[in-house]
């Protein structure tokens, strides 16, 4: 039987149960606090508050991070204190700062930074101040043959990590298609990382399971990634979920994607999975699954 409360998650068709953005930046210089509140008056009611990383003034320091780590802690605090939203704290090196500190400190200083950088963000994890190591990864744009290596040899280590302290990533990658996904499930089981614990950020809408080799994936739901996902649901054994990648630049208004997007794109999603014959049942399973069931797996 079916507990009473799962049958008001809908009224007049629209979603009124959980949505959670699985990637967002924030940033007190710029929207930070009023970014919240557009998604929450979208109807928005959880986010994964991720590091964002200042490539203007890249961290020299262990200590440099810790403070940069600290401040994404308690934007976080001061978010739910003033919302009362549920505000999950993702911490990790960006691969992007470790090759540009590759041109400027060195490849073995860089990547020992880098290292010590994840350390610490597990301690956060382990601690219970964040919930997922990330976005780490590789760099997603071209790079010599030397950096390249290097990158997957680091990305390896850090699974390891991750494998080692039971947690998941969160990962910045290239978009090359299956064979991304074919290349990251293989450094996962060198490393002894379930698949599942490997979270695609920036995912493309392909959530066919044999695309994404097990790995969970968290959608970038941009135009048309709807009719994609619902296209692929049915060949789909991985957890999934939708994300924004909101950066909160001022010099890029609305990147990647806004603050009212993934409320936007649930009731879109709810709106499909009917037209192409899912009973209101399995609607509201899919969507609870994706905005708490599945991240309560993932994040915890």
């Amino acid at each position: 039987m079916r507990a009473p409360w799962r049958e008001n998650m809908f009224n007049q068709g629209q979603w009124e149960g959980p949505i959670l953005d699985q990637h967002m930046h924030l940033d007190r210089n710029n929207r930070y606090l009023s970014a919240i509140s557009e998604f929450i008056n979208s109807g928005g009611t959880a986010i994964n508050l991720v590091h964002k990383p200042n490539f203007s003034d890249l961290p020299l320091t262990i200590s440099d991070y810790q403070l940069a780590y600290d401040d994404t802690i308690d934007m976080a605090r001061e978010i739910r204190e003033k919302f009362g939203i549920k505000v999950s704290v993702i911490l990790g090196p960006h691969p992007v700062s470790w090759e540009k500190q590759v041109h400027t400190i060195g490849l073995q200083e860089s990547t020992f930074l880098h290292l010590q950088a994840v350390k610490l963000a597990i301690k956060y994890i382990s601690s219970g101040e964040a919930v997922c190591l990330g976005e780490v990864g590789r760099p997603h744009y071209p790079v010599s043959l030397e950096i390249w290596d290097a990158a997957n040899d680091l990305l390896l280590e850090i699974m390891k990590l991750a494998a080692e302290a039971k947690i998941s990533i969160q990962l910045h990658v290239e978009d090359d298609g299956e064979k991304t996904y074919s290349d990251l499930a293989k450094l996962c089981d060198m490393a002894s990382l379930p698949r599942h614990l490997a979270i695609r950020h920036y995912a493309p809408a392909n959530i066919d399971s044999e695309f994404t080799h097990g790995l969970s994936v968290t959608v970038s739901v941009g135009k048309d990634s709807i009719s994609k996902i619902v296209e692929s649901l049915p060949n789909c054994n991985s957890y999934w979920g939708m994300e924004t990648d909101y950066l909160d630049d001022k010099n890029r208004p609305g990147a990647v994607l806004g603050p009212k997007t993934i409320p936007k794109r649930t009731n879109q999603l709810i709106e499909k999975l009917g037209e192409s014959g899912y009973s209101k049942e399995e609607i509201n399973d899919i969507v609870e699954n994706i905005h708490s069931n599945w991240p309560q797996i993932l994040y915890s």
